[in-house]
């Protein structure tokens, strides 16, 4: 198999789901999007981790080539090879990818013998610290991931945020990278493990809902409680509040955070760069502890250290525990629409939302999507093959009543049909069920398919020029790509299907111009699924060399052995280059270790429809 650099950088948080819904994978095809019911991983006693035995002459030889190939003399220092004559958990020989800073005798190298002893003896229970092939796999990859991860070298099932400053207090002490875990539902390659090997630090367990304070419409939670866990629990309690961001089932607070998601929601209620996050508790790679502010709805008290870290994808600091702001649960109900194309209906939203109506969410759906859906066959209704907008309303009856009555009139002028209210809460549920069932429904669609999941966002008033573009793409390329989106904010994602490496290759071709052509619309290549691995590329691009320089100076202010998830985001070409290469003789073929057959047995698309728990679901609709 072939890799490119781009492939082995990922953002390795917790972008993503709860404990519940790990992970299956198989070697023949690790970019599948698996849609079965997902497990626990197994946790069994450590013993030798997953990771590829180097004779010492052929480590020699790598070396000399990682210098030539590099370029450079001086970067042959960056690679050290040491034979052990005493047993090692990790490798016969073991490959050393030390920090680019000069070394002293002072200084410490990089050691996962002793990383791994010094873990052990501050967590005895052995269930904690694991070097079990299974879980070192397990935890390089994700549910719903583009990407095939590289294995970790250790896991650590923290339950505190003591416990994680441990973990960090040793990487610091052998220069070990890190990379944070809670859920495993990043869509950009977000946990692999970096060539050199790292400690995955499992956030899962810190899964506790801290304190509701239902006066101040508030509430403080660890990092590995999901958003929909959440909510369910504050309608368990009677408390007419939730938490709004809604990136998918089972994302942890953590990984929401951490990528800056949002959703369907975030026609009403933004994304997670708004005021959502009142503060954060961060382990900073030097082991401090911060909180990013305190509790007050606002603050003009210095910078805001709380938005340095949305976003920042675990590369300034592990967040264990945030305060959220609740939203007051308002009445809602659906609509739905059908238009001529794309544009038409593009334009209807931008002077709807200009005109301030109440909306939620408003999404749109292409209509190959439809058709999918109708061949699905979960919709008690056989939707018109058009372009059709979903919208949800939201408020008091009478305000439901104006805000459909406006909509209708306004939509009409750019020649909307079939436009139809749900007449109550069941036929509301199951008109945006159909919205809900849109992935399942394309993945079936080619059995047997993968897909590739695109992200990009643009000015709204752009959203049709970069939907007609990806679909000429698309058809030019031979490829089938279903396209859903949330067009209240520019947002679309195409799920483009393949079934072998020839199409992955188009597929690749057509998102590489996607991206190009959003950045070119004054938009973004990831609009809330993050940078990871999938995106770095474009960074500077999108960015401009100034704006990525300053976030390399931060990173290294904060992060100057570069520990926490490095690869990531930012890092420099040269070191990402020689990342690569050193990947390359460590894990020549990334796939599981042979016992961990049970984890992949779920890979396969599953021809089961899906429950009511479906990938997205919103409180209070």
């Amino acid at each position: 198999m072939t890799f490119t650099i781009a492939r082995f950088v990922s953002l390795g948080l917790s972008a993503g789901a709860s404990k519940a819904s790990l992970r299956f994978f198989a070697p023949a095809s690790p970019r599948c999007i698996n849609i079965s019911s997902l497990s626990q991983p197994v946790r069994t006693s450590p013993h030798r981790s997953y990771t590829t035995t180097v004779s010492t002459a052929k480590s020699f030889r790598s070396a000399a080539a990682v210098a030539v190939i590099v370029g450079g003399a001086s970067l042959l220092a960056l690679a050290r090879f040491r034979d052990t004559s005493s047993p090692n958990p990790t490798a016969e020989t073991v490959v050393d990818v030390v920090p680019t800073t000069p070394q002293t005798g002072s200084e410490p190298i990089r050691n996962f013998d002793k990383a791994l002893e010094d873990l052990q003896a501050e967590f005895p229970d052995s269930s904690v610290v694991s070097t079990d092939p299974g879980e070192l796999y397990a935890y390089a990859q994700s549910a719903y991931s583009q990407f095939v991860g590289s294995p970790h070298t250790i896991v650590v099932h923290v339950r505190s945020t003591e416990d994680v400053v441990k973990v960090v207090k040793i990487s610091k002490r052998y220069l070990v990278p890190i990379v944070p875990y809670s859920g495993g539902t990043s869509l950009e390659g977000s946990l692999s493990a970096p060539s050199s090997g790292s400690i995955c630090v499992d956030l899962s367990g810190l899964d506790k809902i801290i304190a509701i304070n239902e006066s101040d419409a508030d509430v403080v939670c660890q990092a590995g409680v999901t958003w929909n866990d959440l909510n369910e629990t504050l309608k368990e309690k009677g408390i007419p509040l939730f938490f709004p961001l809604d990136p998918g089932r089972d994302a942890t607070i953590g990984g929401m955070i951490s990528t800056g998601c949002s959703g369907t929601n975030a026609v009403k209620y933004g994304t997670a760069r708004g005021e959502w996050i009142l503060n954060a508790t961060v382990v900073l790679p030097s082991g401090e502890v911060i909180k990013t502010r305190q509790r007050a709805r606002k603050s003009s008290a210095g910078f805001d250290v709380t938005k340095l870290f949305i976003g920042a994808e675990g590369t300034l600091g592990i967040i264990t525990e945030a305060t959220l702001r609740l939203a007051p649960v308002l009445p809602s109900t659906v609509a739905v629409a059908q238009f001529p194309d794309i544009r038409h209906a593009t334009n209807a939203v931008c002077e709807i939302l200009n005109h301030g109506a109440a909306l939620q969410c408003v999404e749109i759906i292409d209509e190959l999507t439809i058709k999918v859906l109708n061949q699905y066959g979960t919709s008690a209704r056989n939707w018109p093959e058009k372009a059709t907008l979903f919208f949800k309303f939201q408020g008091s009856d009478d305000a439901i009543q104006e805000t459909s009555r406006y909509v209708e009139s306004a939509i009409a002028r750019h020649g909307a049909t079939d436009y139809q209210l749900a007449a109550n809460e069941q036929e509301s549920e199951d008109i945006w069920q159909d919205r809900r069932n849109a992935l399942f429904a394309c993945l079936a669609y080619r059995p047997g398919c993968k897909g590739w999941i695109t992200d990009v966002c643009v000015p709204v008033s752009r959203l049709p020029d970069l939907i007609t573009a990806a679909k000429k793409d698309f058809e030019e390329l031979g490829l089938i790509a279903p396209i859903a989106g949330h067009v209240g904010d520019g947002n679309f994602h195409a799920l483009v299907l393949y079934a072998d490496e020839a199409e992955l290759a188009l597929v690749r071709e057509a998102v590489s111009r996607i991206n190009h052509k959003a950045i070119e619309l004054e938009g973004t290549c990831t609009g809330e699924h993050g940078v990871g691995m999938g995106k770095r590329d474009y960074l500077l691009t999108e960015l401009g060399e100034g704006t990525v320089a300053l976030m390399r100076t931060i990173k290294q202010t904060l992060d100057p052995h570069n520990l926490f998830n490095p690869g990531k985001v930012s890092s420099s070409s040269a070191n990402q280059a020689l990342d690569t290469i050193v990947f390359l003789q460590l894990y020549p073929d990334v796939s599981p270790p042979s016992d961990t057959n049970a984890l992949t047995e779920g890979h396969a698309i599953s021809d089961s429809k899906p429950t009511s728990k479906s990938l997205v679901s919103e409180p209070g609709a």
